[in-house]
């Protein structure tokens, strides 16, 4: 069994929510997506995101990595043919990051700077990597962490949905332990709440009962009061 949560904020800058969430409990499919492109664009983007994974998958029966990778590469093909059937679109795109609960175990896909966290046992990891010239850096040891937290070119992203044909798709798996709770983000959270306050939250959120406010919302409204600086999404998922 899960208990899932979700919450989205156009945050304190921006003038419109370019973020996209699916959140489909009763099959376990959870996604996130940050789109990216002017007049709108990135909306639009994000939007047919989610809209092609939930056709896709949420009437499958069977689950594995390649119909993740193939929903995705499905939603980019869709969205270069909107990019190429109205130029005011032109150059849009989108992050995607989306889970699958399938017979205990974890099926994740992901593009982009969105993000899978597990928190397992009191602690914290982060599952996927980002697609990102800062993350690029820090691989090859020329960022620290805190380093690329406030650097100015955090937001260039090396791979995205719907700008290229050619799109190389992250898949993984892992095998489910109870309590585990599974945290689905847009950059807008991990740009503005330090990595233990996230913890803090996911570790409250395993004792939570429906009476208590959520802690996707609590998350979001942690980013908020950091200045809220971007659109913030964010999907909590406690496994039981």
């Amino acid at each position: 069994m899960t208990r899932a949560y979700w919450a989205s904020d156009v945050g304190c800058v921006r003038a419109h929510n370019e973020d996209s969430c699916l959140s489909l409990p009763e099959r376990q499919l959870y996604a996130v997506a940050d789109g990216m492109g002017g007049q709108a664009a990135g909306e639009v983007a994000s939007s047919l995101m989610t809209e092609v994974l939930r056709d896709d998958l949420s009437a499958l029966d069977s689950f594995g990595e390649e119909d993740l990778r193939r929903a995705v590469m499905h939603a980019n093909e869709r969205i270069l043919w909107e990019a190429e059937a109205n130029p005011g679109k032109k150059g849009m795109g989108t992050t995607v990051t989306v889970l699958k609960i399938h017979e205990g175990r974890a099926l994740w896909a992901h593009v982009g700077d969105s993000r899978l966290y597990l928190y397992r046992e009191g602690s914290l990891g982060q599952v996927t990597q980002d697609h990102s010239y800062v993350e690029s850096l820090v691989s090859q040891g020329s960022l620290t962490e805190e380093e690329a937290r406030n650097h100015p070119q955090k937001n260039m992203l090396l791979r995205a949905v719907g700008v290229e044909k050619d799109l190389a798709v992250d898949t993984g798996s892992f095998v489910l332990q109870p309590e585990d709770v599974l945290l689905l983000a847009t950059d807008g959270l991990m740009n503005m709440v330090e990595d233990r306050d996230i913890a803090t939250a996911l570790e409250e959120a395993k004792a939570r009962s429906g009476e208590i406010e959520d802690p996707a919302r609590e998350l979001v409204q942690e980013a908020l009061a950091a200045g809220g600086s971007d659109n913030v999404t964010v999907i909590v998922v406690v496994h039981s």
